[in-house]
């Protein structure tokens, strides 16, 4: 019998890669100030901010529930970033970006809520690394001008306009979206689920 299954995250992205996926979650957003939650390394940040995000949005709910919380952040030269806070911030992101690798950590936090149990939690990271081509200036110019890279971690997208600006990739393509569905799969079997018992269609269908 299918689930309540929470996604404590506004990310669109996310949303849409489990619905088309077979399992179109309820979105609870977190509304966590994320300059409270530190960490040593990007890679632990993002894993403690979708634990953040997850234990926030599990406060809120009552009854049985499965609530995954997801953060995802770009590592360059060890440094982390999230999703930058204006044009020009993008601007000097892809200049760092422009012809190098970085890792998009995306970190996932899964919560088994069930009335009189404990409460259940997994929490783990993804990493994959990207490799960035060069965008001529006016194309990075006409790439600004869309507003996507404002919206997202790292300052692309793989599945957008930012997707024409990636060369490659090594690991999950998922966790560059926000979410790793295999990683996802794994943590549910952890706790006894099966994702096909969630899936609200059958395949095909």
């Amino acid at each position: 019998m299918s689930r309540r299954f929470v996604l404590a995250s506004a990310s669109v992205a996310r949303r849409r890669l489990l619905t088309a996926a077979g399992l179109p979650p309820e979105v609870v957003v977190s509304g966590l100030d994320e300059s409270t939650v530190t960490a040593p390394t990007p890679g632990a940040l993002a894993r403690a901010l979708a634990v953040a995000k997850a234990r926030s949005v599990a406060t809120r709910l009552s009854g049985d529930a499965l609530v995954l919380g997801c953060d995802s952040l770009l590592e360059l030269d060890g440094a982390g970033y999230g999703k930058p806070a204006s044009p020009e911030q993008a601007r000097e992101r892809w200049t760092l970006m422009a012809g190098h690798d970085g890792v998009l950590h995306t970190g996932h936090c899964l919560l088994d809520l069930r009335r009189g149990s404990a409460t259940r939690e997994i929490a783990t990271l993804a990493s994959t690394t990207v490799r960035f081509g060069e965008p001529e200036p006016d194309e990075l110019d006409a790439y600004l001008r869309t507003g996507e890279p404002l919206a997202v971690a790292g300052a692309f997208t793989l599945d957008g306009y930012g997707g024409w600006f990636v060369e490659a990739i090594d690991g999950d393509h998922g966790t560059v979206l926000g979410l790793s569905l295999p990683l996802l799969r794994r943590m549910l079997c952890e706790l006894g689920v099966r994702v096909t018992d969630l899936w609200t269609t059958e395949p095909g269908a």
